[in-house]
């Protein structure tokens, strides 16, 4: 199924632009949440095709997150990028366990993300 619906998840305003700008640009409908509590509602009116997500927001960090959309029957389909400054090694291997299909560390590169998205699709 092709990825045209993307919901970016961090807590940073400047991240959360960056991604929705290079995404639009790149012809997907992005809509945005500053942390998982506002993903889990916005997820109730829309499903995406795909999610961004970076780790360390305040509340549920994004392992925790992407650790309960892989257990929700509801949700356990869409693919989980975790886009995040964390780039050790042990930190990609935990996002995997917790149901993310890919990794990607920040400052985030725009040619390496779209590729991302493109396999997955």
């Amino acid at each position: 199924m092709p990825i045209k619906k993307v919901l970016v998840v961090d807590d940073s305003p400047t991240e959360r632009y960056f991604l929705t700008e290079l995404l639009t640009k790149s012809g997907y409908s992005v809509s945005a949440a500053e942390n998982a509590e506002e993903a889990a509602l916005k997820l109730k009116s829309a499903t995406p095709d795909l999610i961004l997500l970076d780790v360390v927001m305040p509340g549920q960090n994004g392992f925790q997150f992407t650790r309960a959309l892989s257990k929700d029957p509801a949700t356990q389909s869409i693919p989980v990028i975790i886009c995040t400054s964390k780039s050790q090694q042990t930190d990609r291997i935990w996002a995997l366990r917790q149901g993310a299909r890919d990794y990607v560390s920040k400052p985030v590169k725009p040619d390496e993300l779209l590729e991302k998205i493109a396999a997955l699709g």
